[in-house]
């Protein structure tokens, strides 16, 4: 079993579509193990997106995420990173297949509406920066017997 972070960003809570993106990851099989709705401080952002420093849309990547509250989680499942990642799709929109979240529900690059880890050490990185140990559970999914 391995983790991903993933972030629902300010235009999924607007547009009232985070139940139909947490579906889609659990109807996958995936488990939440952790979920938590919350502001993002300039000082996260640029630590969440600190590899983008100096790239011409930095700074509008840091203004959208701070725009609103987001909804932060961690799934876990069999290669989990790589699951999530397909559920997603490619983070350029009129790349992104339809099926697929960003593929569905994104026309914009820049008001991106999920943040997904693209590696297991990313989303290390990720989970600890969002996320107390002591914030996720990693509970008893019996229905995983199944999928």
């Amino acid at each position: 079993m391995t983790r991903c972070f993933a972030m629902l960003k300010p235009g999924v809570l607007n547009r009232r579509l985070v139940g139909e993106v947490i579906s889609r990851l659990e109807k996958k099989g995936l488990k939440m193990v952790g979920c938590k709705l919350m502001t993002i401080s300039p000082e996260l952002a640029a630590n969440h997106y600190q590899e983008h420093d100096g790239k011409p849309f930095y700074d509008d990547l840091v203004g959208y995420i701070t725009s609103g509250p987001v909804l932060a989680m961690v799934w876990q499942g069999d290669d989990c990173v790589t699951l999530v990642r397909k559920l997603v799709g490619s983070t350029k929109p009129a790349e992104a297949a339809p099926g697929t979240i960003r593929g569905d529900f994104c026309a914009h690059t820049s008001h991106n509406i999920i943040h997904a880890s693209d590696s297991d050490a990313s989303a290390e990185r990720e989970i600890n920066l969002f996320f107390k140990p002591e914030e996720l559970i990693d509970w008893n999914d019996v229905e995983s017997i199944w999928i």
